[in-house]
């Protein structure tokens, strides 16, 4: 998408990408979160992705503003999970279909590469075929899912669970 730069997230972006993730808690069940955060309330998870495995890496219009993210962050606990994270995308309704979550995806992925991370894996709220082209797109291959494991607006969601290689040969 022209006019759009990826980049590191830096503190200032952290209003703009609470902004973004509370659209989506609010309007949609993409997330399982059920109420909407503060800035404040976004700090840690902001500054759990600092580098390494776990990476923040935002999509900025001409102006500057964040309009999409994409992360990886911690899959499990325990060490033997160390070389898998887990991604997330999110973008801005207005720019959902233009790109963007592509451009995020390729950067999320480039920048990783000098990382000992072996698998990237991501959860998808079902019915989601937006999101699920995006993620087959970039690589991804649906291994299963879990039904009725999310409830939220009064009704059961189910999670499909896609897992690429962080280098595809």
């Amino acid at each position: 998408m022209l006019g759009v730069l990826v980049r590191p997230a830096t503190a200032d972006d952290l209003p703009a990408l609470t902004d973004i993730y509370n659209h989506y808690i609010v309007n949609t069940a993409i997330t399982f979160d059920l109420h909407p955060f503060s800035v404040d309330d976004r700090r840690d998870w902001f500054l759990n992705h600092s580098g390494g495995r776990y990476r923040l890496l935002v999509a900025a219009d001409g102006r500057g503003q964040a309009t999409g993210y994409a992360s990886s962050s911690q899959f499990r606990t325990k060490a033997a999970y160390d070389t898998t994270v887990e991604s997330s995308i999110y973008c801005r309704a207005e720019v959902v279909g233009r790109g963007v979550g592509t451009m995020l995806y390729r950067a999320l992925f480039e920048t990783l590469k000098g990382e000992d991370v072996n698998r990237i894996v991501a959860g998808v709220t079902l019915p989601n075929p937006a999101s699920l082209a995006l993620h087959e797109r970039c690589g991804f291959r649906q291994v299963g899912a879990f039904s009725s494991v999310g409830r939220k607006f009064g009704r059961y969601w189910d999670v499909a669970w896609l897992e690429r290689p962080l280098l595809i040969r």
